[in-house]
């Protein structure tokens, strides 16, 4: 009896996910031939622009859209002021920073079959809430600069996008501010033409909590080094204030783990060792890491 009446349960609970997502389609629909989407760079010309203006840049994907709309995601919370500072930065115009957004809206075929399928759902659910904050006729760039190889159909150009992004931080002080766990370069060779690397180290997860703390360590830096982020959602935030305070910032995401990836040749998203890889679902209890090296690298922690 119990067997039959969750065979029961899980049939209703199908046609209510069908149901639901056919909705969200319909509504989709309807909603992209009433309203024109945005207009995204070119990966290439993204990168081109960083390195020619030495722009400061947040990016946005699917977890700060989520964000937005005031739901949670799995390693950062919803507060006021994370949705408040998160729409801010959406729907900002500054010189000398640029907002990126996925290149979902439009064409999507440089994606993989698994990526397509994915941000076909996400849009069906997320397409009004990215439009409610953007600005119209707005030139946006590619925030899959930094996406650049398990999810690409053609990986063959992974190579080259990885070599023209090194030219960011070519011959730079750089000053990562990173999860405690996510161990930017830590083991490749990724961030080796930076003239010199330090750290600042937040938490893995809702690093918002840490935010005034970490724009104070950060405000102590001499106004000539490049910040690069990799902490979430609270990154975008970060790089967007960091330039108002006359910083050039860049949120560089999942750069590191993609390029491990790339050179382990993965098919899939897989744990890494020695670095926080959450969408892979590894452990967030990973040990210390015993290097020399990357222990003289880090100036300050707000854990």
């Amino acid at each position: 009896m119990k067997r039959f009446l969750l065979k029961i349960w899980n049939a209703a609970f199908d046609i209510k996910t069908k149901a639901v997502d056919m909705a969200y389609a319909l509504w989709d629909a309807v909603y992209k031939r009433v309203k024109k989407p945005p207009c995204v760079m070119s990966v290439s010309g993204t990168i081109d622009f960083i390195v020619e203006n030495r722009c400061s840049v947040s990016r946005f994907g699917d977890g700060e859209i989520k964000l937005v709309k005031g739901r949670d995601i799995s390693f950062q919370n919803a507060l006021p002021f994370v949705k408040k500072k998160l729409r801010e930065v959406l729907s900002s115009d500054l010189p000398g920073h640029i907002v990126c957004l996925a290149d979902i809206f439009g064409d999507r075929s440089r994606y993989n079959e698994k990526a397509n399928a994915y941000w076909k759902k996400h849009l069906a659910q997320y397409r009004h809430t990215w439009y409610k904050y953007l600005i119209n006729e707005k030139v946006y760039y590619n925030a899959s600069v930094t996406r650049q190889y398990i999810s690409i159909k053609n990986r063959s150009e992974s190579r080259d996008i990885f070599i023209s992004l090194k030219r960011i931080w070519e011959d730079r002080d750089i000053v990562f501010i990173e999860g405690e766990k996510s161990r930017l370069g830590a083991g490749n060779d990724l961030f080796q033409n930076a003239r010199s690397v330090r750290r600042i180290l937040g938490p893995s997860e809702n690093a918002f909590s840490q935010y005034e703390k970490l724009m104070r360590e950060a405000c102590k830096i001499e106004k000539t080094a490049l910040f690069l982020l990799a902490l979430g959602p609270c990154a975008t935030a970060l790089a967007y204030d960091l330039h108002r305070a006359g910083y050039q910032a860049v949120d560089i995401g999942h750069v590191d783990v993609e390029y491990e990836w790339y050179l382990m040749r993965a098919d899939k998203k897989i744990p890494l060792e020695n670095k926080y890889v959450h969408e892979a679902g590894a452990n967030a209890e990973l040990g210390p890491y015993r290097n020399e090296t990357y222990e003289n690298q880090i100036i300050a922690k707000y854990l």
